[in-house]
């Protein structure tokens, strides 16, 4: 399911065509197991940095991206390995120097030691980025990460839209030892994976899928619909408002009659408006716009986790067994 791409690069130098060829595929026997959060969360990621990006004007991200290219965005895959089994569970944001490109090692301890409560069972498996392609500058990451895992995996997802393509853009990568023009170097190859999904996930899944448009994605979105509501509410408004303007405009110069029972509607009406240009009110209005959306948050939050967790509870309930194959699951859920 992986997608068509160079599937070696060297530490230095691109390798040759030859070799490049011979490692199209690992030879370690080690089967991987991919869970959908982690392409979800290096979705998430790269759309976030794109968009920040987008907003600042600057092309350019942290990684180091030429201009005019989408940002690379770099993190960890974590999960477990049982034999020769590798499975990909979750993954977090690595902090990258933008001079150097070094990591920042402070970051990534804090991290591993943070997730090392919630997930015990789990263990840094390699590392994550975004491009069409492997990097000459991967490698020394990939490098970097040995001291935390002698054998690091390298997962590449593609952002980039292909509509011909019918596998997911994503690409996992070993690293193995090969001997290029007579010298020993460290190169990537190509492995093999599987998509595996417990229950929640699933459900998760689905409920992405169902909120994407039914006409293929011509039409707008829920959140365009409403926000295009929103404008055109907005737009009959100040239309509105401006009729009324014309009106007296036009009855304080004298060419229209003066009408004492519409000037004191449009009077009740003006009374009701906030005095919007005291400096105590608009401190007052965000703090208090604040707060709502605060509360806002927090109980969205409590009603996600809430049904979050009783789910959790039903599956494992209804999916519980001996503990030595689910061990790495039961952890995960």
């Amino acid at each position: 399911m992986s997608a068509p791409s160079d599937p070696a690069t060297a530490a230095s130098q691109a390798p040759a065509p030859a070799a490049a060829s011979a490692a199209a595929s690992s030879s370690s026997g080690l089967t991987f197991k991919l869970h959908p959060l982690v392409i979800v969360n290096v979705s998430d990621h790269h759309t976030r940095v794109k968009a920040q990006a987008a907003c600042s004007g600057d092309s350019s991200s942290s990684s180091g991206a030429a201009a005019g290219q989408p940002p690379r965005v770099f993190g960890c895959v974590i999960g477990v390995q049982r034999g020769r089994t590798v499975e990909i569970f979750n993954s977090f944001e690595l902090v990258l120097d933008p001079v150097s490109g070094t990591l920042d090692r402070a970051f990534l301890e804090k991290k591993q030691e943070l997730y090392k409560k919630v997930f015990p069972d789990f263990y840094v498996l390699g590392w994550y980025s975004t491009g069409s392609d492997v990097q000459d500058t991967d490698m020394q990451i990939h490098k970097a990460l040995m001291d935390v895992n002698e054998s690091p995996v390298y997962l590449l997802l593609n952002p980039a839209i292909n509509l011909s393509q019918k596998d997911l853009p994503v690409t996992i990568y070993e690293s193995e030892l090969h001997v290029i023009d007579g010298s020993p170097q460290l190169i990537f190859v190509r492995s093999n994976y599987t998509i595996e999904t417990v229950e929640a996930e699933r459900i998760s899944v689905d409920h992405v899928a169902h909120l994407k448009p039914s006409d293929g994605g011509s039409a707008a979105t829920q959140l365009a619909a409403h926000l295009t509501g929103i404008h055109s509410a907005i737009k009959m408004l100040n239309s509105r408002v401006r009729v009324i303007h014309q009106y007296l405009v036009s009855m304080q110069k004298g060419d229209i009659p003066v009408d004492n029972s519409l000037l004191r509607q449009v009077s009740s009406l003006v009374r009701r408006l906030p005095a919007m240009e005291s400096q105590k009110f608009q401190d007052d209005f965000l703090m208090e716009y604040n707060d709502t959306l605060l509360m806002t948050y927090l109980a969205m939050f409590t009603n996600c986790s809430s049904t979050m967790n009783e789910l959790v509870e039903k599956i494992n309930t209804s999916y519980e067994r001996p503990a030595t194959r689910r061990g790495g699951r039961g952890a995960f859920m």
